[in-house]
């Protein structure tokens, strides 16, 4: 079993930047992909940011594309997420996830989840 825990989220203003962090439980965190997802209220939950298991690659929807950096530290068990420039549609509660395969893309894909945090960005 893997355990995340997201941390970071808060209020901010249009055009700031917000990090938010995860910390994954156990040593086998780099055996994980691992991919941010985020859903508003009375919306479906979706795609963010995805990192492959050594941090080669990054993948961002395009949403979010040139505004946030998702990135990992292994030895620290935790992965991030950079948002600059945000925008009043970026407010969501933001979920970490893991995922044992390479379906970073979609929900299903994740095989374990944290609880969210939420990022507010007013206007």
């Amino acid at each position: 079993q893997v355990q995340l825990v997201e941390s970071g989220g808060g209020l901010v203003q249009a055009g700031g930047s917000l990090r938010l962090s995860c910390a994954a439980s156990g040593r086998t965190f780099s055996s994980y992909a691992m991919g941010w997802f985020r859903q508003a209220p009375g919306k479906k939950r979706e795609f963010v940011a995805a990192i492959t298991r050594g941090g080669g690659n990054t993948y961002y929807a395009d949403s979010v594309k040139g505004r946030f950096t998702i990135s990992r530290d292994n030895a620290k068990n935790t992965v991030y997420l950079q948002m600059n420039s945000l925008k009043p549609e970026d407010t969501a509660v933001y979920y970490c996830a893991a995922a044992v395969g390479d379906n970073y893309f979609k929900e299903y894909g994740y095989n374990y989840w944290g609880q969210g945090t939420q990022v507010t960005v007013s206007s």
